[in-house]
C-alpha cells in the first residue's frame, strides 16, 4: 500500500463493503490501488469504453448517466450520484464487457482505482474472493429493484421523498448504524432526471416538503431538516 493510498484508509473503512472484506482481499485492493484525481466535468469513463477496473470514491462525487432516443432528440437520464465511500465499476470486472454508462465528476473528485488486469490476475489466483466482490453487485441490484418498484407503485411525491432518504442514508453503504448525510448536493434538474419526472413537478414537490419543514431547498442542494418526517411521507 502506497503512502498516498494509506492516507485515505479511514474513508475506505467507513464503507460497509470494504470494512467487511476478508483481510487478504482488502490488503490486495490497497496494494493494487492507485489514487486518481478528477476535475469537475471530467469523464472517468464513457459508454462503450473498455473495462478499466474497480473504483472507490474517496472525496467528491461522480454522476452516472446515460442517453437514449434519436440522435436529433436524445434525452439524458441521471441514474445515480456516487459519493464516499461507494465502490463501483464491478459489473465490467465480472463480464469483461464495455462500460454501459457515463461516469463524470460532479465535484473535484479523489478516487481509488484498482486496475482491471492486476485485479483479474489476483482473482484468478484467489477465486474464493469472487463471492466478496459479488456482494457489490447484489447491493446495487437490491437498490435497482427498489427504484423499479417505486416507479411502478409510488406517486411522484413519495418517490422523491424516498430517494432523498436513500441518498441521505448513503444507500446503506456506511459501516455504522444511524449515519446520515444532512445536505444532498443535487440540483432540481438532476433530481428530476433521476426520477424521470418533470422539472416543474420536482419543484412543486420540493416546495410542499419545504412548507412542511421537512427539507430546505437551496441552489444546487437539498438540506434534510426532518429525516424521520420525510420517511413517514411514503411509509
Amino acid at each position: 500500500m502506497t503512502t498516498e493510498v494509506s492516507a485515505h484508509l479511514i474513508a475506505l473503512q467507513s464503507g460497509r463493503w470494504f470494512a467487511q472484506l476478508p483481510p487478504e482481499f482488502a490488503a490486495a485492493l490497497l496494494r493494487m490501488g492507485r489514487i486518481r484525481q478528477l476535475t469537475v466535468g471530467q469523464s472517468l469513463f464513457l459508454r462503450g469504453d473498455p473495462p478499466c477496473g474497480l473504483y472507490a470514491v474517496l472525496r467528491g462525487a461522480l454522476t452516472v448517466s446515460g442517453t437514449g432516443g434519436r440522435s436529433d432528440d436524445a434525452r439524458s437520464a441521471l441514474l445515480t450520484r456516487l459519493e464516499p465511500p461507494q465502490w463501483f465499476g464491478e459489473i465490467s470486472v465480472f463480464d469483461g464487457n464495455v462500460r454501459s454508462h457515463d461516469a463524470v465528476a460532479a465535484e473535484p473528485c479523489t478516487l481509488l482505482h484498482v486496475p482491471n488486469e492486476p485485479l483479474q490476475e489476483w482473482l484468478r489466483g484467489h477465486p474464493e474472493h469472487w463471492h466478496a466482490l459479488a456482494l457489490l453487485v447484489t447491493d446495487k441490484l437490491r437498490t435497482a429493484f427498489i427504484a423499479l418498484e417505486d416507479a411502478a407503485l409510488l406517486p411522484a411525491p413519495q418517490r422523491l421523498a424516498r430517494r432523498l432518504v436513500m441518498m441521505a442514508e448513503g444507500y446503506g453503504q456506511w459501516n455504522a448504524d444511524g449515519l446520515t448525510r444532512r445536505v444532498i448536493a443535487l440540483s432540481q434538474e438532476q433530481l428530476s432526471q433521476m426520477l424521470s419526472i418533470s422539472r416543474q413537478t420536482t419543484n412543486q414537490i420540493l416546495k410542499d416538503l419545504e412548507a412542511r419543514q421537512l427539507v430546505r431547498v437551496q441552489r444546487g442542494e437539498v438540506e434534510i431538516m426532518d429525516l424521520a418526517g420525510l420517511r413517514r411521507t411514503y411509509a
